[in-house]
């Protein structure tokens, strides 16, 4: 389509006339998305609540192996979404057909009968998604509860309010949230959560590196010795800590609808492995300066999330600020 062609004016039924050149090549309109917008995308779905866990897991696993694995899982998962990143058009990663979503990638390239696996394992995924972003921003709201009543009437308070209903609570706006036509067009969801997740990120650092400046440095190589736990219990947190950064860097699911939104020319695969190079880069420092210093905060001792497992009592105010954060982030990333 040339120039002259492209701005040819169309009569739409309602009587209103649009151009060609408000249009991508698919009929649908013209995409917007940019490296700085995809970037927003992706350092919300990776960074998360998980980050909080990054210095139990680093408990389990030690200095050594703690760190070699944050830094194996960022190159795999920078080098997996490069390959992702050419699979949105077929067979040409340029000017091919779009896929619109991975179901899409996996139907083209795989063939239709592996679809049905692909969709399986899927919605599997995006169900024990769903599943743990209500149970982490239900537990953050209690912890704001709780937060508050240990500072009304002391840290050895018994307060211990339920989850449900801040579980039924989150599960309420996400239907509501879920009734927004184009949704997926509200692109400024993306930065504020994407800020949010900074901002509690942050907070967590910021307090771990207090303590650390305390002259609290603790940590050892291996982790926790087996002996301070069973062998049976060593090896089970060991792979536990392993799902948990595995899963801290996941969002292969989401990468080809991310991808849709990105604008042409320059060729959607380079745009998008650019974001992927910021992102990745983004969130992997994040997760080492999280873990690493949450982890000489703690040692061995770490608890299993720096703001709800009350590693922090003080500020309370910040660390309810921080919660709030936590459960903001989840109502957009859900969606």
């Amino acid at each position: 389509m040339d120039q002259d062609e492209a701005a040819i004016p169309l009569e739409m039924e309602d009587g209103h006339s649009t151009n060609l050149k408000d249009f991508d090549d698919d009929g649908q309109p013209r995409r917007t998305g940019t490296v700085w917008t995809a970037s927003a995308h992706i350092i919300t779905a990776v960074i998360g609540s998980g980050v909080l866990s990054l210095a139990w897991s680093m408990a389990q696993l030690g200095w050594i192996i703690g760190i070699a694995v944050l830094i194996a899982f960022s190159f795999v998962t920078l080098y997996t979404s490069s390959l992702l990143a050419d699979c949105y058009r077929s067979p040409d990663p340029v000017r091919g057909k779009r896929n619109y979503t991975y179901m899409d990638a996996v139907k083209v390239n795989l063939g239709s009968m592996q679809i049905w696996l692909c969709g399986l394992t899927q919605y599997t995924n995006l169900y024990g998604t769903a599943i743990g972003y209500t149970i982490t921003a239900s537990i953050s709201m209690a912890a704001i509860n709780r937060s508050d009543c240990f500072h009304e009437n002391g840290d050895k308070a018994p307060c211990h309010p339920s989850n449900n209903p801040y579980m039924i609570a989150f599960g309420l706006v996400q239907i509501i949230m879920s009734q927004i036509p184009d949704f997926h067009r509200l692109w400024w969801l993306s930065i504020v959560a994407a800020v949010m997740s900074f901002t509690y990120s942050t907070i967590g650092l910021g307090l771990a590196i207090g303590k650390v400046a305390e002259g609290n440095f603790h940590g050892t190589l291996t982790g926790i010795d087996v002996g301070t736990v069973t062998q049976a219990q060593k090896v089970w947190r060991v792979f536990q800590a392993l799902g948990n950064i595995a899963f801290a860097y996941s969002y292969s699911m989401i990468l080809i609808e991310i991808q849709d939104t990105v604008k042409s020319p320059p060729a959607e695969n380079k745009t998008m492995k650019k974001a992927t190079l910021l992102g990745v880069s983004v969130t992997t420092t994040f997760y080492m300066l999280s873990g690493c210093l949450g982890y000489a905060a703690f040692g061995n001792n770490s608890p299993g999330n720096l703001l709800t497992g009350f590693g922090f009592y003080n500020p309370f105010w910040l660390i309810d600020f921080a919660n709030a954060c936590i459960v903001l982030h989840l109502v957009g990333a859900y969606q």
